[in-house]
């Protein structure tokens, strides 16, 4: 019955909360992955990072000579063409790599099911991974309140990255749930229950 296990795609803007609704799927005995600390990982691989080095020059290494994220986001967010170079590099490595831990997740008896919390899981094309997806919507105004707090960036950041990304209708059209994560926790896991049960239902019929 492995192969009927939910993989729950989390989709949303930036700053909507998408790692909070992934923790309250985690509570209930799924197993979370998180791609940008997917991302990171690929991005201490030596070769990619030389490849990155390569294409964007030294600059964008810290003085221990990994790949100084900051300095690459400055270089890449509000260039679409630096960024399409970079993507080419990263995502295949995260792809795979993510494939991988989603096997083995779903090939463990203990998991319920795979979340994978991906910012660009559309725009990377990795939706066809997921069995369901589910829109982490919450207000711009909260959504920029949190980057500002959780991420200390400024609105154009923000609005640099948003920019990069799907936009939020379509994102929201592309997803089959929808999970408001606009005001407080019990209210996030309440919604997040019964999504879940409606998808364990779905996955079981």
């Amino acid at each position: 019955m492995t192969h009927h296990k939910p993989v729950i795609g989390l989709v949303g803007g930036i700053g909507a909360g998408k790692s909070t609704v992934a923790a309250e799927f985690s509570r209930l005995g799924c197993f979370a992955i998180d791609a940008d600390a997917v991302g990171h990982a690929v991005l201490r691989e030596p070769a990619v990072r030389d490849a990155v080095a390569a294409a964007f020059g030294a600059d964008v290494l810290d003085a221990a000579g990994e790949v100084d994220r900051k300095a690459l986001a400055g270089v890449v967010f509000g260039d679409e063409a630096a960024l399409a170079t970079l993507n080419a590099l990263t995502h295949p490595r995260i792809a795979e790599r993510i494939s991988r831990l989603v096997e083995q997740a779903r090939r463990d008896e203990a998991v319920a099911a795979v979340v994978l919390d991906a910012a660009v899981l559309l725009e990377a094309g990795w939706d066809p991974v997921c069995t369901d997806c589910v829109f982490v919507s919450a207000p711009n105004p909260v959504r920029l309140a949190r980057v500002r707090s959780n991420r200390g960036w400024d609105e154009a950041s923000w609005a640099r990255r948003e920019k990069t990304q799907i936009s939020l209708d379509k994102k929201a059209s592309r997803c089959e749930y929808t999970v408001d994560n606009s005001s407080d926790i019990p209210h996030v896991r309440q919604q997040v229950q019964q999504v879940f049960h409606r998808i364990l239902a779905k996955s079981r019929a």
